[in-house]
């Protein structure tokens, strides 16, 4: 017998009192054999975290006025 390996992600929320029901497009997908059901919880997504800061907080105090002299083009 000849085997496919088939991966289906799906990404659902639930609101404050819903129950988990599947879609039907998952029933739909899942015939005979034998199947491997994994249900975890999302990872929260992290907020944007783009800045400066580190660059500005890598330098000491005895920097300062370090590049002043740096020649412009």
């Amino acid at each position: 017998m000849e085997y496919q390996l088939t991966t289906l992600t799906y990404e659902i929320e639930l609101k404050p009192g819903e129950k988990l029901n599947l879609p039907e497009s998952i029933l739909e997908n899942i015939t005979t054999g034998r199947w491997v059901i994994t249900i975890q919880q999302k990872a929260k997504e992290l907020e944007s975290t783009r800045s400066h800061d580190g660059f500005l907080n890598g330098y000491a105090p005895e920097d300062e006025g370090l590049y002043d002299n740096y020649p412009s083009r």
